[in-house]
Order: structure tokens, then sequence, then C-alpha cells
């Protein structure tokens, strides 16, 4: 008998959910498709557009309902459900009304997908992953989130941009929370092999402080730019998270910077934020050994202890 075909059930049919959909069926990630939502015409809408551009895509199947049962014996979770961020407010303004929504969803979804490893993407995305790890009380290894994997691809954009090479070449993180605390990891940044702080090529230049500094706040700003001209960030998260999602079903062993717990990381301790981690089928390793500076360090100290005040003010 063949093997089962991989399953990805999205939570949430909004603009995020059925973007990462569609960036699935482009990628050909996960053999079918599930969409659940609680709006029966959003959801049933979205998966006839959807399946209505199959011929264009690899083979999949893609269904949805306001049933939870569609969710079953997914291989992989993808909860982007809960309440939109709206211009002016920030990703930790959010945490009460998605931590309300994950109390009810998570073991409604476990008692039917038991073995399905669960991927955060709902805002605040570092608090809810811990929310769900501690309503699920699943291992560390099968509950993580979109964490600054984003943030990451737009920080190597911007590089790449004042370097003018191509982004692929860049590899940079950004760690800690995904949002305002997080930190740029300026030190192990490189391209080309060439360490950033060594850069200097003839017609490609090299980044000043103020280049740096700019960049890094466009980082950060980047989703309120995004929020403020249309209303929500899809196309990039879609495609991050169809990323992260070939990382765990195809086995890649990939290192991206998800949210996941931290334990007596650098003396950071019962927390999820973002550092670069392994990603395969069996969810996510613990953190790697990134070397940090000392403002760094500090830097992703401050990050943790947001976010835990966050989690504290949850009830967790």
């Amino acid at each position: 008998m063949p093997d089962k075909p991989s399953k990805i059930a999205i939570i949430g049919a909004g603009s995020v959910g059925a973007t990462i959909a569609y960036a699935c069926l482009i990628r050909g990630v996960g053999k079918s498709i599930a969409l659940y939502d609680t709006n029966a015409a959003k959801v049933n809408a979205e998966v006839l557009d959807l399946n209505h551009g199959l011929q264009f895509v690899p083979m999949a199947t893609l269904e949805g309902s306001t049933d939870l049962e569609i969710c079953r014996d997914a291989d992989v979770l993808v909860i982007t459900a809960g309440a939109k961020q709206k211009p002016g407010q920030t990703r930790m303004d959010l945490a009460s009304a998605n931590t309300a929504i994950c109390k009810q969803l998570i073991p409604k979804l476990l008692a039917v997908a038991p073995n399905a490893i669960l991927l955060m993407v709902t805002n605040p995305v570092d608090v809810i992953t811990y929310v769900t790890l501690k309503i699920s009380g699943l291992p560390r290894n099968r509950v993580l989130g979109s964490g600054t994997v984003l943030d990451s691809s737009r920080f190597r954009f911007l590089i790449a941009q004042r370097l003018k090479v191509a982004v692929q070449n860049v590899h940079a993180y950004i760690a800690g929370e995904h949002g305002d605390s997080e930190i740029p990891l300026w030190s192990s940044a490189h391209v080309g092999n060439i360490p950033l702080h060594e850069w200097a090529v003839p017609g490609h230049g090299k980044l000043t402080v103020r280049d740096r500094t700019e960049i890094f706040q466009n980082v950060k700003t980047a989703a309120y730019q995004v929020i403020e001209g249309k209303g929500a960030t899809n196309y990039a998260i879609g495609l991050a998270t169809a990323r992260i999602l070939e990382a765990i079903l195809h086995d890649e062993s990939r290192v991206l910077p998800v949210s996941s717990l931290l334990t007596k990381y650098h003396e950071i301790d019962n927390v999820c934020l973002s550092l670069p981690c392994i990603v395969n089928r069996a969810g996510v390793e613990p953190p790697l050994p990134v070397p940090l500076n000392p403002a760094e360090l500090a830097g992703l100290q401050n990050s943790a202890e947001q976010i835990k005040q966050v989690v504290a003010a949850m009830g967790f």
C-alpha cells in the first residue's frame, strides 16, 4: 500500500490562511489540504476559488468546512485563526483574544488529529506558541511558531537591496520576539561566505552604521506599513509558512528561525521565542548555539522578558 498522502489542515480561512493554502498549492507542499473556518460563506468561496486553479499546480486535493472533522488525521495543523491586527495595534495587543480562541480550539483539534505537529501563525506568535504548548501538553518538538522566519526574510531582502546582491546569498537572522523587541543578529550575518562586517566589494558598497539602523527599523515597521496600506499582511507570511511546512513534511532538517521553547539557553528559560533551529518531520529541535555578542545577548534576554510578561498576564 502506498504511504498516506501528507495532509495539512489550516485553521482560519482569512487572508493569511487562504494565502498559505495558495502558497502550498503552488509549491506542491502537501498532497491534501484542508481549510477550516467558522464562516461558511468565506471558507466555501476560498476553497472554490483555489480548486478552480488546480489544473495549474502540482497534483493535490483541497477541501474546506465549518466542521473540525475536516482536520482529521492531519500531519500538521496550521493555526491562523484569531483577531486581526488593526492599524496602530501591536501584535501583543491581540494576546488576550487569541489566547481565548486557542483555549477552545486546541483540545478539539487534537481530538481529531492527535499525532499532528502544531504550527502557530496567529499573533502574538511567541505568546500563542507557549500557550498552545501548555494547553496541548505536547512535547516541545511538536509545537512551533512561524516566529521570525518572515522578519529574517525582510532583513535579508533589505541587506541584499543595499548591497546589490541576490537575496538568496544573504544569510542573516532576526531573533527574539516576532514583534517590537526583536533583535538583528548582525555579528553572525554574512554574504557569500564573507562576514557582513568585512563586506566591501567594489560596485556593491558596504553597510554603514546608518544603513544598519535604517534596515532594522524598516524590518520592525514592515508589517505596520503593509497593514496601514492594505489591511493585512498575507503574501510573504503565506510563503514563509509554506517554507516551514516543506521543511517538516519533506523532512529537510532545514535551519529556520522559528519560535520554540527555550530551556536554559544563555540563562533564558521557559519562554518561546525565535532562534535558528533545525526543523524536520519530528518538528523542531532545540535552538542552535548561535554566537551572540554582548549587545545581542542583552537584547535577546530583554525580548524574552517582554514575552514572559504577556504570557504571565494571560495566566500561564
